[in-house]
């Protein structure tokens, strides 16, 4: 089952360390246990993901983006997904940066649909 296919995230929370925010929009691709995603939005002018699928609909992933800064930025992460009463999906993610300071933080972002 593709839980992730063709799914679209925004960011619902980040910690200050982070480069995503409300104006963010992830778009989801999935085949088998292999996710990707494309995104873009706010202080982040493109960026990809690329993650593989772990027990429960966890994700496990790395992602890489260029920033308004014109910084290469990239990281890796562990997504836990919730399924909301209306159907939605919202990912709990740790997450740590591989480049710059090194730091680590907490998102949360929810599927939209338009």
């Amino acid at each position: 089952m593709a839980f992730y296919d063709n799914k679209i995230f925004v960011s619902a929370s980040n910690t200050p360390n982070g480069e995503v925010s409300r104006a963010t929009r992830f778009h989801y691709h999935q085949n088998d246990n292999i996710v990707w995603a494309e995104y873009e939005g706010g202080s982040i002018v493109k960026g990809s993901l690329i993650a593989r699928v772990v027990q429960d609909n966890c994700l496990e992933m790395r992602y890489h983006h260029i920033n308004a800064d014109g910084e290469l930025m990239a990281g890796k992460c562990f997504s836990k997904p919730e399924v909301l009463e209306d159907g939605r999906v919202r990912l709990h993610e740790k997450w740590e940066w591989v480049v710059g300071d090194m730091s680590s933080g907490e998102s949360v972002i929810e599927e939209v649909r338009d």
